[in-house]
């Protein structure tokens, strides 16, 4: 009986880790890590860098983290390349997961999803692969195009998998098979919708829960659109125009409102979810505020978000739709939030990383500093984990202390 006590304590804790799971800006997708103890401000030369890992090839992809390992991935001529690293930056393991978009703007774009001990991974032609964890080895795959009837976009797909309990979501953006849902152990269909019939839209779903119905929303081609997640029922949609089909950024849900930001002229807008989720009403429309992938995070009674052509940064009353401030600054760049404060990753100034107090009174950037190592543009999502700042650009992933 000792002994086996002894093997419990051993293994318990192993346990709780092995059942971690990483997705895509956070767990709720909403841009914001639960953090505490971070600093509010840096030093003049930026937060020490801990580690730096050099050769990941191109790529636009956020690191997940799950499980004591760090999983990110990269291009190397037209192949998808998966890293894994541990947290001093060493590579753990490399694998060839399939080939990788090569027409333009080369690189890596669908973060790893880590789930119940599988990875998945989707390429911009199109393809999901499901990868045990503890091997790497191939569990199952699928082609959205040549099995679903899917049609790529000007970029490629562009689509951080979403999986709730045993269903992997995803948009082939076909006329037929629209939105979908695969069971995440075997790739099976579970449910096709044919939805509006319109192309994905770089964007990657949410889901909402505590309504009478299981909601999944997204963005396809000129619309916002939402889904029973159980049966794959459409449930309602309402038109997005912009000046461009670019819908990239995952809308945010709190208390009976989605949010949806986009660029090219589009503008953010505000719904409320109605007759139990199975249907939705505008609530406003800000036309300035527009966003070409950066995320946005709500705060508050508040939004923060980057403007793209209009070369502002917003803070935005999540009530009314009012612009509190728009200044030209850090636009266009990537938010997200943690312990107290906004995380900027600036494109406009040449790779800044910025911290930014969020004060809806005022515009108030508290400490900066310039990422001048990687390739490339500056497009991919930070991630703060226990006290890390993970910041990629291109070819380079970087490690720094903020706790």
């Amino acid at each position: 009986m000792k002994k086996f006590l002894i093997i419990m304590l051993v293994l318990f804790p192993v346990m709780l880790q092995a059942q971690k799971n990483s997705q895509w800006r956070g767990e709720n997708r909403d841009g914001i890590y639960n953090e505490t103890g971070l600093l509010k401000e840096w030093p003049a030369g930026g937060p020490e860098m801990l580690w730096k890992y050099e050769g990941l090839g191109e790529g636009f992809t956020s690191v997940a983290i799950a499980n004591g390992k760090i999983y990110v991935t990269g291009i190397s001529d037209d192949n998808l390349i998966l890293y894994v690293l541990d947290f001093k930056g060493q590579q753990l393991n490399k694998k060839v997961v399939g080939k990788e978009w090569t027409t333009n703007h080369v690189g890596t774009r669908c973060t790893v999803n880590v789930n119940d001990g599988k990875l998945y991974i989707g390429n911009s032609l199109g393809q999901i692969f499901c990868l045990d964890e503890a091997t790497l080895n191939e569990v199952w795959k699928k082609d959205m195009i040549a099995d679903f009837g899917g049609r790529n976009i000007r970029w490629g797909m562009t689509e951080s998998p979403l999986i709730v309990g045993d269903k992997i979501f995803l948009t082939p953006g076909g006329e037929q098979h629209n939105m979908i849902a695969l069971n995440k152990n075997t790739g099976a269909l579970i449910w096709s919708s044919p939805g509006q019939g319109r192309l994905s839209a770089y964007c990657s779903p949410q889901f909402i829960s505590g309504y009478s119905i299981p909601i999944i929303v997204t963005c396809t081609q000129q619309e916002i659109a939402a889904f029973h997640a159980d049966t794959g029922e459409f449930l309602w949609s309402h038109p997005q125009p912009s000046t461009n089909t670019i819908h990239p950024n995952t809308p945010l849900y709190h208390n009976g409102m989605i949010f949806s930001i986009t660029g090219y002229s589009g503008g953010a807008w505000l719904y409320r979810l109605t007759n139990g989720g199975r249907a939705a009403e505008l609530v406003w429309h800000n036309k300035e505020m527009d966003n070409m992938m950066g995320g946005a995070v709500k705060i508050g009674d508040y939004v923060y978000a980057s403007g793209d052509r209009s070369r502002s940064f917003f803070c935005v009353d999540w009530k009314t739709g009012e612009n509190k401030y728009r200044v030209n600054d850090l636009a266009p760049c990537i938010t997200i939030f943690a312990d107290g404060m906004l995380y900027c990753y600036s494109e406009a100034r040449e790779g800044t990383m910025a911290l930014v107090k969020p004060n809806p009174e005022k515009f108030e950037m508290v400490s900066s500093f310039q990422v001048t190592l990687g390739t490339g543009r500056h497009w991919a999502h930070p991630v703060i984990h226990q006290g890390v700042l993970y910041l990629r650009h291109g070819d380079v992933l970087m490690a720094y202390k903020i706790k």
